[in-house]
């Protein structure tokens, strides 16, 4: 079994309890980078930085980290619609060839109407995922050819170009990686057709599974194999009691309105998977543990404030890396993590749980080519022991 760990860089900003103020940290270069270089020295292989009108731009911070880390690979988004796709290519060719081949694109078509609105952006579902595959299929032609190619001419119904041309390609070939997450019949054949990477939010293994079998099939009905990743918070401690107390504490300065009017902005969204990460909470009577754990060690509290990704897995070290050889046995290979907050909570979860993950996830853990001694010395003569745990 071979996992890729990405973490999550918060443009949105950070905090230590949902839904205030309280304990809060405002996005800042040195906070972002801070982040980014913990995950690039931990082991992680990439981080995903998020997109919208409530995050800073994920392009140019995701440039401003570039010569801060060395190994760390970028999942940054593209959105059709809100920028020309030849554009897109020369902005992701720059990258690429900067970052040495450290970009992979996120493809993200929004699912809340008033937000793209606000961008100048006014078609339906089904319209956006027309535009999208045209979107792709004009980065992709335009990104791959070599400088010597001729132009490309495309005439779509919602894009066109003509005369599109890229002269300085990207490292990656034929170009960086396209990820891509969506629920609807209309994201999954668009999956099936462009996409290298299919990403699912943290749902129940057993719907997770579904979502898997039926991408997979309709990729192999057109001759092409997908991976598979999954978007999940993480709440990690050294014991299951610690850890489900953790999570209490994170809603637990949260009121009912700010409850209430997130739940309706979501419930407004016509994205298939937000309807599916609000759903979750549809029969909860609280926010209690018995309430809000929808599978063992899988909790939707984070989802009554939080858009997009909802989910949690809570648990001990040991309890954690099963639910992720859970989902890895559904043919799950990279899982995309974050935690509150997310420089803490960085070093927590590799702490704890990489030790426990595939050895090629604990090959890539900082001091593995070093010697010890590790940790404190006691009394400055005494070489800390391991605990028997």
């Amino acid at each position: 079994m071979s996992l890729n760990i990405f973490w999550f860089i918060p443009t949105h900003g950070d905090s230590r309890y949902l839904g205030t103020s309280d304990g809060a940290r405002q996005v800042s270069a040195e906070y972002t980078t801070q982040v980014a270089v913990a995950a690039d020295t931990l082991g992680y292989d990439g981080v995903l930085l998020p997109t919208g009108r409530s995050c800073e731009d994920p392009w140019v911070v995701a440039a401003s980290l570039i010569p801060a880390t060395r190994r760390l690979k970028f999942l940054v988004a593209l959105r059709p619609g809100l920028v020309a796709p030849s554009v897109s290519a020369r902005m992701a060719a720059t990258f690429d060839r900067l970052s040495k081949g450290r970009l992979l694109v996120n493809l993200v078509t929004g699912g809340d109407l008033p937000e793209l609105e606000g961008d100048g952006l006014f078609l339906n579902h089904e319209e956006r995922y027309e535009a999208s595959a045209e979107f792709l299929r004009i980065w992709r032609e335009v990104i791959s050819r070599s400088h010597d190619s001729e132009p490309y001419d495309y005439q779509g119904k919602h894009l066109s170009v003509k005369g599109a041309k890229l002269l300085y390609p990207p490292v990656q070939r034929p170009y960086p990686p396209v990820w891509f997450g969506g629920s609807s019949d209309a994201a999954q054949d668009l999956a099936a057709e462009q996409v290298d990477t299919y990403l699912t939010w943290g749902e129940p293994p057993a719907d997770v599974a579904k979502k898997v079998a039926a991408v997979r099939e309709k990729a192999e009905a057109q001759g092409r194999k997908l991976t598979f990743g999954i978007r999940l918070h993480v709440i990690v401690r050294e014991t299951e009691e610690k850890a489900w107390a953790a999570a209490d504490e994170l809603i637990s300065r949260v009121d009912d309105e700010t409850v209430a009017r997130a739940q309706a902005a979501f419930a407004r969204m016509d994205s298939v998977g937000q309807q599916r990460m609000v759903a979750l909470h549809a029969n909860a009577k609280g926010r209690s543990r018995a309430d809000l754990e929808v599978s063992p060690n899988l909790w939707a509290g984070v989802g009554l404030v939080r858009g997009g990704a909802g989910t949690a897995l809570v648990g001990s070290p040991e309890q954690v890396a099963e639910r992720i050889k859970e989902y890895s046995d559904i043919g799950i290979d990279t899982f995309i993590f974050s935690g509150y907050p997310h420089l803490e909570e960085a070093y927590r979860f590799a702490e704890l749980v990489f030790p426990l993950l595939p050895r090629n996830v604990q090959e890539k853990l900082p001091g593995q080519t070093l010697s010890g001694p590790f940790g404190e010395i006691v009394a400055n003569h005494f070489v800390p022991r391991v605990s028997a745990s």
